[in-house]
């Protein structure tokens, strides 16, 4: 009988963890149509912008030149959007990884910055 009824208290208390543990929904990554760069290719530096993205909102954004090893962190807006950030260490042709972090989630994409301030996918 008590083995019975501790069987029965542990499957309650599996259900019970099992309902408060709910999926998460990632977010979509960054896009690079998003995006824009303002080069200083004098000054050796770029700052970087994102367009509102409400999934975006009050996230913690990682710019990051992998070409370089060095990057800055910053927050997005309430509506999703960033910037234009502080300038970091960055010029036409490098790869900087983007990533936005939610307290549910983590995206983040590679892009190469081109001449015209766009970014187009990391090869």
């Amino acid at each position: 009988m008590i083995l019975r009824s501790q069987l029965a208290l542990a499957a309650v208390l599996g259900f019970a963890l099992a309902a408060c543990v709910t999926p998460s929904i990632p977010i979509p990554p960054p896009e690079p149509e998003r995006m824009s760069f303002t080069v200083d290719v004098a000054g050796g530096a770029a700052r970087f912008t994102y367009d509102p993205e409400p999934n975006y909102a009050d996230a913690i954004v990682y710019v990051y030149n992998r070409d370089r090893g060095l990057g800055i962190i910053t927050t997005a807006r309430p509506d999703g959007s960033v910037g234009p950030t502080d300038p970091f260490p960055a010029t036409v042709g490098d790869e900087v990884a983007i990533t936005f972090e939610t307290a549910e989630s983590i995206a983040g994409t590679c892009v190469q910055i081109n001449s015209d301030g766009t970014a187009g996918f990391c090869l």
